[in-house]
């Protein structure tokens, strides 16, 4: 899953300002950590759907080692919004149009466009399929919560 490291600055009314660095757009607030972490998920949510939507670039999640560094905040996207973004990230790396990876997949093109809708629950199958056309493999890791 895809994770975004978080700047929280106590606010002059006893909540915290919440930005994320690399999603200039965002701003938020929450009266405590965990609502700050809810509040910035659902901005940073936004944030992904607003660039898919205007063809611009997803910021690249933060890696293992600045998580590590990191000592404030973070948020992990859910995992089908992790997916959908890496897909779209995928899409415009490879140089495809939305209509070129329509017809490489025989689909109508709406059902392409909803694979990049975060609002819509797409099926695991026609993402991994989308990926194969991009020459892309999924893989999944399941690990104990430390």
């Amino acid at each position: 899953m895809l994770t975004y490291l978080l700047e929280t600055t106590p606010d002059d009314n006893g909540t915290l300002l919440v930005t994320c660095p690399v999603f200039p757009e965002v701003t938020t607030f929450g009266e405590d950590d965990a609502q700050a972490r809810h509040n910035a998920l659902a901005a940073i949510e936004e944030a992904i759907a607003a660039r898919i939507d205007d063809g611009e670039p997803i910021p690249r999640p933060a890696g293992e080692a600045a998580i590590k560094r990191h000592k404030g905040l973070s948020v992990k996207l859910p995992m089908m919004t992790s997916l959908k973004a890496l897909l779209y990230m995928a899409l415009l790396e490879s140089g495809m149009t939305r209509a070129e990876l329509a017809r490489k997949l025989g689909w109508h093109r709406e059902q392409v466009d909803r694979l990049f809708r975060l609002d819509h629950a797409s099926r695991l199958d026609q993402i991994e399929s989308a990926f194969k056309k991009l020459n892309h493999a999924v893989d999944i890791r399941v690990r104990e919560i430390a």
